[in-house]
């Protein structure tokens, strides 16, 4: 007789997922679990709540050391985009599974890139300052806008997000130009070059798109060199990781007006310290890597890990 399948998972999404998982596991025996050994998990937003993967919180905590522990576990997957977190590189290195919700939230993120790009180009922080101020601060003068048209986002990374953005700002006239994990053109006319080739595109970027993985290609990509190559009026736009800038070194960039301005939703250690320069930089945009979060999200993540479960089981040895 097979032994019934223990899902590992929260005790809300146990709650709110056990009837779509039991209609997807028709005809599986199978037991929703919080505790012990599990054959595999599921990792939804609530386990990680506030957490990052720099400072976990107890709660969260708890349920990492439950997967570890669990002798028998096979397949985690997870709610993010990206599996960079501690936790799941041991889980990988003990050869379990390991899958993301990639694309769930691609056009969430990639609204707010637009939004970021066009309230950086339109001055919206300096004159929300000047709001705060009860300052009149008209953009005729040294602040005057530049036309977007014409002006050309070099997007990093050409995932989900990647090509949504690239859609969306392409839409409003900017050029695009693509650093992907390989040099194939993603379209005719679409300059196109491999991670190591980046610099290439630098001096006509105006603004720089982060949106890869973090692997061992990325991890500093944009170093303290690749900022040299940026023009003056370039902006910076990460919603990747943290480690894939030199944070430092973009700092100093922004301070010293060689580069006009940054969005940036993630950071080399999360939460922001208190003391961090990025606070306070007038012509800085800082979100707490928020950018994919809407409430349509859990409902995407969901449907992407009962597909996936079907296939696995499908494939499952111990499948009726």
């Amino acid at each position: 007789m097979t032994a019934p399948l223990r899902i590992l998972l929260s005790a809300r999404a146990a709650c709110e997922h056990g009837a779509a998982i039991a209609r997807c596991l028709s005809q599986r025996a199978h037991r929703l679990v919080q505790e012990g050994d599990a054959d595999i998990a599921f990792v939804s937003r609530d386990v990680t709540g506030l957490s990052t993967k720099h400072q976990v919180l107890p709660a969260t905590q708890v349920f990492y050391d439950t997967l570890l522990a669990a002798p028998s576990l096979r397949w985690v997957h997870i709610h993010a985009a990206g599996a960079d977190r501690p936790v799941f590189v041991r889980l990988r290195e003990r050869g379990v599974s390991v899958t993301t919700s990639s694309g769930a939230n691609a056009v969430v993120v990639a609204q707010t890139v637009v939004a970021a790009l066009l309230g950086l180009a339109r001055r919206l922080p300096q004159l929300a300052a000047a709001q705060r101020e009860h300052r009149w601060a008209s953009l005729i003068g040294g602040m005057l806008p530049r036309d977007l048209a014409g002006q050309q986002v070099t997007v990093v990374g050409w995932g989900p997000i990647g090509q949504e953005a690239a859609r969306l700002l392409g839409a409003i006239g900017l050029k695009v130009a693509v650093v992907r994990s390989s040099d194939t053109p993603v379209a005719a006319g679409v300059p196109t070059v491999a991670f190591e080739r980046l610099h290439e595109l630098l001096p006509a970027t105006d603004w720089l798109l982060l949106a890869c993985p973090l692997t061992d290609r990325t991890r500093r990509l944009v170093d303290a060199r690749a900022l040299t190559f940026l023009p003056p009026q370039a902006h910076v736009l990460n919603v990747a990781r943290g480690e894939v800038i030199d944070e430092p070194a973009l700092i100093d960039a922004l301070r010293g007006g060689r580069l006009a301005g940054a969005y940036l939703d993630v950071f080399d250690f999360e939460p922001l310290p208190a003391d961090s320069a990025l606070w306070d930089l007038p012509n800085v945009i800082v979100t707490p890597h928020s950018a994919g979060f809407s409430d349509g999200n859990a409902g995407r993540v969901l449907r992407i890990f009962l597909d996936r479960l079907r296939d696995w089981e499908a494939r499952s040895p111990e499948s009726p």
